[in-house]
C-alpha cells in the first residue's frame, strides 16, 4: 500500500479547484504526447535525427515535439512523425461536464 504524502494531500486539495484541475489535466496531456513520442522513437531504436529524416522535418522539430512544455503540436505534424515511426494517431473528443447539458444543434439540411 502506497503511503500518502503531504504532497498527495496537497494535490488532492488543489484538484478540487476547477481552474487548477483543468490546467493539471492539460499539462498531463502535453506530457503524455511528449512521452509517447519519445518512447516510440526509442522503442524503434531511432535517434531524433533518424525520425526527422523519415518524416521530412528537422531534428529540432522532433526535439520540440518530445518536450512536455511544447504547445505547438499540429495534428498533421503529429500524424506525419508518428507514421514515420510506424504508428498511428487517435484523437478522442468528449464533452466537458459543463457542455453535457448544452442542447444539441440539429444539422442543417441542404435546401
Amino acid at each position: 500500500m502506497k503511503k500518502t504524502t503531504n504532497f498527495d494531500r496537497y494535490l488532492a486539495r488543489q484538484l478540487r479547484t476547477p481552474s487548477f484541475a483543468r490546467r493539471y489535466r492539460q499539462a498531463a496531456e502535453e506530457w503524455n504526447v511528449a512521452l509517447q513520442l519519445a518512447a516510440l522513437r526509442q522503442a524503434r531504436g531511432l535517434t531524433q535525427s533518424d525520425v526527422a529524416r523519415l518524416a521530412g522535418t528537422t531534428q529540432q522539430q522532433i526535439s520540440r515535439m518530445e518536450s512536455a512544455d511544447y504547445q505547438g503540436h499540429s495534428l498533421s505534424m503529429l500524424r506525419k512523425v508518428v507514421a514515420a515511426l510506424g504508428g498511428s494517431v487517435r484523437v478522442h473528443i468528449e464533452p466537458t461536464r459543463a457542455a453535457a447539458g448544452t442542447p444539441r444543434l440539429s444539422p442543417r439540411r441542404a435546401a
